[in-house]
């Protein structure tokens, strides 16, 4: 039997082509984890309430009108706009669940199961059916209750606390206890969905912010753990290497530099410090010895490298072959050369026309390119999914007069 892999030309499909996903969901942790799967192919259909759907629409108006973290999380996606409160609108979402292969929820706690929508319930209805349950703290226990938000989470698993400077500890700027969930949900649903290839059967998946972020705090609760002191917070610089941190050019930028062993110091020391002295001296010669005099020796590379335009630092250090980083903003991110030489932006439609977007970073080469489909509008697929499910247009109009479709 011939096989794609014969012919190196014919593109594969991609990997969840075929694949239903009916999600209701909000804000960050159960988008992101379903607009993963719609990259790779699956049809992602988004439940949104009536009255401004997925409150994450109304972050912000940074992208061209359009919230950014919606716009980030939720591309390629169809939006059907329903009141779930009213048992029509919990109906349409049963109609659709019946044929779809994953459902996704991230309501707060208890509420999917007012609503019939909990994994529990819909896997004992549809055994075939992969339902992911994602909450803050997990499904029982003394803080099920309890409202979940990032920074939140972030505080309860300690993340907070090893981040920052030694005189004040901050949150990390971005939302890592929903990101942690998100791609623990996508690749739970991607194991789950291998099971069921195997057995037939789907299932309920569990996913909480809590256990994902503390999974994500290994080095620091295993060094705990089993030290019994916690790593002291120090900024960009190392605890237990230097130099180790972020040193200010003469342009203003600022270049992060990590000596890992004796040998690249005398290699910094000759080459960049031009100081080879520096590389022997007992004071500096070793990283315990650098470590114990560590202001000596940020001053030292700090007195250097200020001298020196960030682009001529960099290339000091990079033909010493020393490992370093120039500090950017999200502005330079956005136009970094890497990401340009390789290709990696896209435009993705929206309701205020294209807009830039990442390629995933999962690449599948021989495969199709990831499918990175518009952003959609509030209820934008409402008529179309209310009509495959059986409704007709009396019946879908009559929705609307209602309030319980939008």
């Amino acid at each position: 039997m011939e096989h794609l892999a014969d012919h190196p030309s014919a593109a594969q499909p991609l990997p969840l082509e075929g694949i239903t996903v009916v999600a209701v969901e909000q804000a960050v942790a159960a988008p992101f984890a379903t607009r993963q799967l719609a990259d790779l192919g699956a049809r992602v259909i988004k439940v949104e309430r009536v009255d401004g759907g997925d409150f994450a629409r109304g972050y912000d108006t940074a992208a061209g009108g359009l919230a950014s973290h919606f716009v980030w999380c939720n591309r390629g996606k169809e939006s059907l706009a329903l009141d779930l409160k009213d048992p029509r609108g919990r109906e349409v979402v049963r109609r659709l669940v019946a044929d779809a292969d994953v459902f996704v929820q991230n309501l707060a706690h208890g509420a999917a199961a007012r609503l019939g929508l909990d994994a529990a319930t819909l896997c004992a209805d549809h055994p075939r059916l992969i339902a992911v349950d994602i909450s803050g703290y997990g499904p029982h226990g003394p803080y099920a209750d309890k409202r979940a938000y990032d920074m939140l989470v972030q505080c309860e698993t300690g993340l907070v606390s090893v981040t920052g400077t030694p005189e004040r500890p901050v949150k990390a700027g971005i939302p890592a206890a929903d990101i942690a969930a998100a791609m623990y949900a996508f690749s739970g649903v991607l194991a789950a969905l291998v099971r069921r290839g195997v057995t037939g059967r789907g299932g309920p998946v569990e996913v909480s912010l809590l256990d994902s972020l503390a999974e994500w705090m290994g080095h620091p609760l295993h060094h705990t753990m089993h030290d019994g002191e916690p790593p002291a917070r120090t900024g960009l610089a190392h605890p237990v290497i230097a130099p180790y941190d972020a040193y200010p050019t003469a342009d203003g930028g600022q270049v992060l530099l990590s000596v890992q062993n004796d040998r690249e110091w005398r290699r910094l020391a000759e080459q960049v410090l031009e100081r080879p002295e520096l590389g022997t001296d007992p004071v500096f010669a070793t990283n315990a010895a650098r470590v114990a005099h560590r202001a000596e020796t940020d001053a030292a590379v700090a007195r250097a490298l200020g001298a020196l335009d960030t682009g001529e630092a960099l290339a000091r250090l990079e033909r010493a072959g020393l490992a370093c980083a120039r500090l950017r903003d999200p502005r330079e991110l956005a136009e970094h050369p890497q990401l340009a030489a390789r290709d990696r932006w896209r435009q993705v439609g929206s309701p205020v026309g294209p807009l830039r977007a990442l390629l995933p970073p999962l690449t599948l080469p021989g495969g199709g390119e990831a499918r990175m489909g518009d952003v959609p509008a509030l209820g934008q697929h409402t008529g179309a999914l209310l009509r495959a499910v059986g409704m007709t247009d009396d019946e879908i109009a009559a929705l609307r007069r209602d309030g319980v479709a939008a």
